[in-house]
């Protein structure tokens, strides 16, 4: 007599989740981003549709900062080893990478310390020796801001891991952060191209920020920023933080409304004559890549928005919403159904857990899908550590709340304390995939399968 075993559909469903997400993970590597983009051909580099001469340039440097600029240089290496003659990039602690041509600094991530200090005016000493025939290639991804560390003349290093404390902690948004972290700085908001100046200036750019802003990308820190000291300002003043604000930052910004402190280079610069920047990974890449297997394992995709921004626990009602429309009426497309957003979420800390935003979404999406039937949820950072945590994020399905009560543990109290982290751990459900060093934002989504019966349900 022969044997059947059952096969677990929601188990099924979620190891298609993970395979889904990391779909999206390897369309966005580094290595192969940059090798899109930048080619040698005929004596010149090419990138896009600039090509410099190599004859122009006495000199290649590679600089950079953010969590895939090893992989980012590595392509470089592989494809100008005989050529570049020196480099410096600044990484998050454990994203680095064997290099033969650019050293590399490992330093504190999303709070900065003193080893980003070290690798900033590491690269501040090398393009600041550059000329006009020099060529430096700057490699930019998420983390940068953090990561590129030189505080301006004033503010202490203390001051700016401060300031970075409350901003995350009040829920600023990545556009919002940046644009504060660019004016207690003096390689962020283009001021790094004013140290280049006059050599040429090539900038490669992983985006993970909403919209691509290359101006809010690692702070733009090549690039002409549009915001101001005011604007600056106005960030802590619209979360009621201003008055949390170390003293050495208020005087700095007080003293930059007044215009006794120039602000950060603008578009007409003439610092900016020679940069050329080219954008080379984003968020919806990645999720185009997910969509294409979403659809080898047999869902139909859809793709809603790489803009995605809010606070996690809210934004996630939405994506649950349009799930239960498509398991009730089949709207706007059946199951089996991956529905994919991008984007980046925040948190506002209530409590004093551990997580991230990514885990929090997948903990806050349990609680409202509890007793669906064959709906997964996973939310997961393409860098793979969502907040101070190895996980990338989290995995949640209608026996979510279910398995964490026969434990004892309450959902909805975790959620409340920002705890995200221990239950998903407890209960298996964490994305773990390790350092990836890339980073175009966040993937979310939503798998929703047949009922047992075939029928849809609501």
């Amino acid at each position: 007599m022969m044997m059947t075993t059952h096969v677990d559909p929601i188990e099924t469903m979620r190891q298609q989740a993970e395979e889904i997400f990391r779909a999206a993970l390897k369309a966005v590597d580094p290595i192969e981003a940059v090798l899109r983009y930048v080619k040698r051909v005929d004596g010149a580099l090419q990138v896009a549709g600039r090509r410099f001469e190599f004859k122009d340039y006495d000199r290649i440097l590679v600089v950079g900062a953010g969590k895939a600029g090893a992989p980012m240089a590595r392509a470089l290496e592989d494809l100008l080893s005989d050529r570049i003659s020196d480099g410096v990039i600044v990484v998050k602690e454990g994203h680095g990478l064997p290099l033969k041509h650019v050293r590399t600094h490992e330093a504190g991530h999303p709070v900065p310390d003193q080893r980003g200090i070290r690798g900033a005016e590491d690269i501040v000493s090398l393009v600041r020796e550059a000329g006009e025939r020099d060529l430096i290639l700057c490699v930019i991804s998420g983390g940068g801001s953090a990561l590129l560390v030189a505080p301006a003349e004033g503010v202490t290093l203390a001051d700016k891991q401060e300031v970075t404390r409350l901003l995350l902690a009040c829920g600023a948004d990545i556009h919002e952060i940046n644009t504060v972290r660019k004016h207690l700085s003096r390689v962020k908001g283009g001021e790094l191209a004013r140290f280049a100046h006059p050599a040429t200036v090539v900038t490669l750019i992983l985006s993970d920020v909403i919209g691509d802003d290359l101006n809010v990308i690692g702070s733009g820190p090549t690039v002409p920023d549009p915001s101001t000291f005011a604007d600056a300002q106005g960030v802590f003043k619209k979360y009621d933080i201003w008055q949390d604000v170390p003293i050495s930052v208020k005087d700095r910004f007080l003293k930059g409304l007044r215009g006794d402190i120039q602000d950060t280079p603008k578009l007409d610069d003439n610092v900016f004559q020679r940069c050329y920047s080219e954008l080379v990974g984003t968020n919806l890449q990645a999720l185009i890549a997910a969509s294409k297997e979403a659809e080898r394992q047999g869902y139909q995709p859809l793709i809603l928005s790489s803009t995605v921004e809010g606070e996690a626990r809210e934004v996630v009602k939405v994506l649950i919403a349009i799930a239960k429309e498509v398991r009730s009426s089949e709207n706007p497309l059946s199951p089996p159904a991956c529905i994919l957003w991008g984007g980046e979420t925040t948190v506002t800390l209530q409590g004093d857990g551990k997580g991230g935003r990514n885990q929090e979404f997948a903990l806050a999406a349990a609680l409202i899908i509890e007793g669906m039937e064959n709906v997964v949820v996973l939310s997961g950072g393409t860098d793979g550590t969502d907040g101070p945590t190895e996980a990338a994020g989290g995995l949640a399905d209608g026996t979510t709340v279910t398995r964490a009560k026969a434990k004892g543990l309450d959902p909805l109290d975790y959620l409340r304390r920002n705890d995200a982290y221990h239950i998903l751990q407890a209960l298996g459900d964490l994305v773990i995939t390790g350092p990836t060093r890339t980073n175009v934002m966040d993937v979310y989504m939503v798998l929703v399968g047949r009922t047992d019966d075939g029928r849809q349900m609501t």
